[in-house]
């Protein structure tokens, strides 16, 4: 249960601390003194979206702290799951800028909004001033039975056979489709892998035959200069080549070496030039060889790239891409041929996923059915124990296709008068109505979830009088089994109260401040009092308000 909260600049409060105890927590006020903002500030500190706007005026942050104690074990498992203490208190805390920005602590460890909202998803039931709109909703309405039937795992059952169910329907649809356009897709296929096929491309040949189309292009260039190279070094007949040449160079300083051997190393130089220059004779001799023997066909070279480039300029921007798209090609072809028996296998498990989310859709409509009736008699009684006799609650079903939820279309229908056939909530009920009929779900459902913290805010709007005094006793005997935080403008309900905190706005210095105090038995009359006849506080409403705290100690 929420314990305390601390709040610092959140707008018109400068700062409050207000504890909460069990039972029922009333918090009354005249309007506008600031109770929407507590509600704003709990919101917060669950994690909820929040602006900026909220951080008060000429501050630079607004700071929120909660502590709850007594924590249901959905919350106390997501806090190990995190790796954080769970032990007997859970602090909560926010800070927003005035620039928009968040930061959460659990336990006084760093965390994010996300794991703030798991963590507090148990912890705290939010019924605000316009949340019994919600019963106009039918969407809602299946929800809420679920939530009473405790349903959850048979539903988790039938949604993971469904899910599975239209996941092989789109498999089955494609397949299908893909049947109908067989042929004139294999055929297209076909004639793609037959052109790539045959025009056998190999990784790396453009390369190849570019270089080889380079020097096919400058192969006259090329002989020339290696004849005129070859020539130069080897010599002729009529003249002694530069290697020859080298070589009596080489004899030369060889004899000079011998009679001043300190003119030994020209020596060697000049032998070593002559075997390297002898060398590369015969290396051009052969390259001469070689190259004279190649054939070049320029033309078959050409006619060659130009293939290669028409079958890129189809299916792909390199050889890599065109043979990447045909081995794409086989596969879809392997996929198409082989889809009939694909088909025929899916068709059959589609068959037995249907029999199986079916019988898994009747099962949870029979639980729903079942819990309906108890569902009923409960709210039944407590609308008649809130001042609305005579109504009938029905439930409105009809069955239709497998859906996400199960096969059943369910909406709330009242009657809210003797020989009155029973209609849809949203053309029947009026707000107070809708009010009351909410807290009697609320009521029902009360044993159906964990949550340690509910929180009422207005839910009198609309009612008054006797209407007013069974819902404050309606919220008494709930308050019994969790905390009730309830807002409310009733004396016959604030009167009912184990906690009551009266929130009031003062202006200082031409600035509005809020406070929130926790009123004595003596300061509670005097609020029932102001709230029974006004501004003007007469001695009758003072007596009233014992009235009311009597029936308070006789519940």
């Amino acid at each position: 249960m929420l314990c305390s909260l601390k709040i610092e600049n959140v707008a018109v409060i400068e700062k409050a601390e207000v504890s909460f105890g069990s039972g029922l927590n009333v918090l009354t006020g005249e309007t506008g003194a600031g109770k929407s903002i507590l509600i704003d500030s709990i919101h917060a500190i669950l994690g909820d979206r929040t602006s900026k706007d909220i951080v008060r005026s000429n501050t630079e942050k607004a700071v929120i702290r909660a502590v709850f104690r007594q924590l249901p074990a959905s919350t106390v498992a997501v806090l190990q799951e995190a790796g954080m203490d769970a032990g007997d208190e859970l602090m909560l805390y926010r800070e927003i800028s005035s620039e928009g920005q968040s930061r959460f602590r659990i336990n006084g460890m760093t965390a994010t909004a996300k794991l703030v909202r798991e963590v507090c998803h148990d912890l705290i039931d939010i019924h605000g001033q316009h949340d019994s709109q919600s019963l106009t909703d039918p969407s809602r309405h299946l929800a809420m039975l679920d939530l009473y039937a405790g349903c959850e795992q048979q539903h988790a059952e039938y949604y993971a056979v469904y899910r599975k169910l239209v996941q092989v329907k789109k498999e089955t649809d494609r397949i299908k489709q893909t049947l109908e356009d067989k042929q004139k897709r294999v055929d297209l296929l076909r004639y793609q892998l037959e052109e790539i096929e045959a025009v056998s491309l190999q990784l790396g040949e453009e390369e190849e035959l570019l270089e080889r189309r380079n020097r096919a292009a400058n192969f006259q260039n090329i002989m020339e200069g290696l004849s005129k190279a070859y020539a130069v070094l080897e010599g002729s007949d009529e003249q002694q080549g530069a290697a020859d040449l080298a070589g009596e160079a080489a004899h030369s300083l060889e004899y000079v070496a011998n009679i001043s051997p300190d003119l030994e190393y020209l020596s060697e130089r000049a032998e070593e030039l002559y075997y390297n220059l002898r060398e590369l004779c015969a290396d051009l001799s052969q390259r001469i060889e070689d190259t004279e023997m190649t054939d070049y066909p320029l033309d078959l070279i050409e006619e060659r790239l130009d293939a290669i480039f028409r079958i890129k300029r189809k299916y792909g921007d390199s050889v890599e891409d065109v043979l990447a798209y045909e081995e794409k090609i086989r596969q879809e072809l392997d996929t198409i041929e082989t889809a009939d028996r694909r088909l025929e296998d899916l068709e059959i498990e589609k068959h037995r996923l249907y029999n199986t989310a079916k019988k898994l859709a009747k099962q949870l409509t029979e639980t729903r059915l079942a819990a309906f009736e108890r569902f009923n008699a409960q709210i039944s009684d407590a609308l008649q124990f809130l001042n609305m006799p005579g109504i009938r609650f029905a439930l409105h079903h009809q069955l239709g296709p497998l859906a996400s939820a199960g096969q059943d279309q369910m909406e709330f229908y009242i009657s809210t008068n003797p020989g009155e056939q029973p209609k849809p909530l949203a053309k029947i009920a009026s707000g107070g109505e809708l009010s009351r009929i909410m807290l009697a779900i609320k009521s029902a459902l009360a044993d159906a979830d964990d949550v340690g913290t509910v929180i009422y805010d207005e839910i009198d709007t609309g009612v008054s009088g006797k209407a007013a005094a069974r819902i404050g006793q309606k919220l008494f005997q709930t308050s019994k089994g969790r905390q009730v935080l309830c807002i409310t403008h009733t004396a016959q309900i604030a009167a009912l109260a184990d906690t009551h905190l009266l929130i009031e706005k003062k202006l200082e210095s031409g600035r509005a401040y809020t406070e929130i105090h926790p009123l004595d038995e003596s300061d509670r009359e005097t609020e029932l009092a102001r709230i029974i006849s006004g501004d003007q506080i007469t001695q009758a409403a003072i007596e009233a308000a014992r009235e009311m705290r009597k029936v308070r100690w006789q519940l």
